[in-house]
């Protein structure tokens, strides 16, 4: 795919950032990161990467994907921890 040109001209000053020294940052708006916020961080160094995911178009019932979707933001990531289940489940059965 060709990248466009908008025709905005970039307003990042970039010179005067690099200029910054830490402790000129403004860091007010930034909650401070409390221990209970590190302990339910999740880290994925060592382990094995997240495997790639595909558009698909797939037929569901029309009220099964309602409710997913009444669950809230992430509906689509709940889909497939479901799936992933099941074929989990079932990869151990054809062994």
């Amino acid at each position: 795919m060709k990248q466009q040109n908008t025709g905005a001209t970039p307003e990042t000053d970039w010179q005067r950032l690099d200029a910054l020294r830490d402790e000129d940052i403004d860091l007010s708006d930034i909650p401070e990161i409390t221990p209970e916020m590190f302990a339910r961080a999740v880290v994925r160094q060592g382990f094995k990467p997240k495997p790639t995911k595909a558009q698909v178009t797939l037929r569901i019932d029309r009220d099964v994907l309602e409710w997913f979707r009444s669950l809230g933001d992430g509906y689509q990531t709940r889909i497939n921890a479901l799936l992933r289940a099941y074929m989990e489940a079932h990869e151990e059965q054809r062994r």
